[in-house]
């Protein structure tokens, strides 16, 4: 059992979605916030039956058996039975309740004529395992390896269990929501997007790879990012001398999930998929960091169209980032950092995390990382 770093509202006094994969340990920690609350969970068939055709039965149930106003409700997989938002927005309104409602797909209630209850409720997202939930059982290798989430991070052989976690969510999240009409399609799909994760991606490449046309390529990463399996990260765009690339680059939620994908074995360090995990790992404790912490920045990547390039930055360029798996940074690791900084002199930090063993800081003021130095730092909020 981890502690994890996503502080949720105390009980009673908030309405909120949290969003996460599956697996991720949403409703493990629901549980641990809200122990007295009333709990409807979506995912047992004749619950899903009952409120799906009936909605009004929340109502009807909540009115008969008022909950106490310092407790919680729970509603687990809550987009399974969008209609039931009307109703939570009902018992909001006239009866002052507080819901938590968890679910692994967002596409139905941002997609679909589901009621968002019009700003009534705050939106959370969970990522999988963080270097700063982890602690002194964090292991890098072990999580490039296995992943973020908490089953397959803690797995001595998570090959099946991330095949299996791929196939439910091929037949439960999208089969079962109907979000595809070509199922065959989308799991060749998923087998090309894995190899562009980390990358801009080049929607014509990937819609050759698994025979559709462009349009449905794009469609489909945005079934990624609604199903909560990826996340886009931008382009920076403001330019001071030189003309900027503007694609945005493609990060999947569990590096795992792309390993089995990808077919990419045992990564090691040396390796070139080593290195892109390396980059997504980075990502990972980066976005989980801005969200759990509630930072008020966002983040982009800088890069130039001769290919000079700089992974993360935060901000107004406040903060640089390069992830480089290599055991010793040389001038050509910093390449993109002096560069960044030449083009924006008001850059006030920057870093390469890597896997040097101690930290040490260039005659030009780079700071270079190692990785768990650099997590325990950013955990500890003096990075951000």
């Amino acid at each position: 059992m981890y502690d994890r770093l996503l502080n949720l509202p105390p009980p009673g006094t908030e309405t909120f979605f949290l969003w996460g994969p599956r697996q991720v340990g949403k409703s493990t920690l629901l549980r641990q916030a809200y122990p007295d609350a009333r709990q409807i969970d979506l995912l047992k068939s004749d619950e899903l039956r009952r409120y799906a055709t009936h909605p009004e039965l929340l109502r009807q149930e909540l009115e008969a058996e008022p909950p106490d106003a310092t407790h919680q409700i729970v509603i687990d997989e809550v987009q399974k039975a969008p209609a039931l938002l009307d109703e939570v927005h009902w018992l909001i309104e006239n009866r002052g309740l507080h819901f938590a409602l968890c679910g692994s797909s967002a596409r139905k209630v941002r997609r679909g004529a589901a009621n968002l209850l019009g700003g009534r409720a705050l939106r959370y997202e969970m990522r999988g395992l963080t270097a700063g939930e982890l602690g002194d059982a964090f292991d890098l290798d072990r999580m490039l390896n296995h992943g973020y989430l908490p089953r397959m991070y803690e797995s001595n052989r998570p090959r099946r269990m991330l095949d299996a976690y791929v196939a439910d969510y091929l037949r439960e999240e999208i089969a079962a929501e109907g979000l595809v009409r070509n199922l065959p399609a989308f799991s060749d799909f998923l087998d090309a997007a894995a190899l562009s994760d980390c990358e801009m991606v080049n929607f014509a490449n990937v819609a050759r790879e698994c025979g559709v046309s462009n349009p449905t390529a794009k469609a489909y990463f945005g079934i990624l990012e609604d199903t909560l399996l990826g996340n886009w990260l931008p382009t920076y765009r403001r330019r001071r001398k030189r003309r900027l690339t503007v694609a945005s680059k493609f990060y999947f939620a569990d590096v795992g999930v792309v390993n089995r994908l990808a077919r990419r074995g045992e990564l090691l360090p040396g390796s070139e998929l080593y290195g892109k995990a390396f980059e997504n790992w980075v990502f990972h404790e980066l976005s989980a960091y801005v969200e759990y912490a509630d930072v008020d920045t966002r983040m982009s990547y800088w890069r130039l169209p001769s290919g000079v390039e700089v992974d993360f930055l935060l901000g107004d360029i406040d903060v640089a980032i390069e992830a480089k798996a290599s055991p010793r940074i040389n001038r050509s690791h910093l390449r993109g950092l002096r560069i960044l900084a030449d083009e924006h002199p008001d850059v006030r930090r920057r870093i390469v995390v890597s896997l040097e063993p101690r930290p040490r800081r260039t005659d030009d003021g780079v700071d270079i990382l190692p990785a768990a130095t650099f997590a325990n730092r950013l955990w500890a909020g003096e990075l951000v």
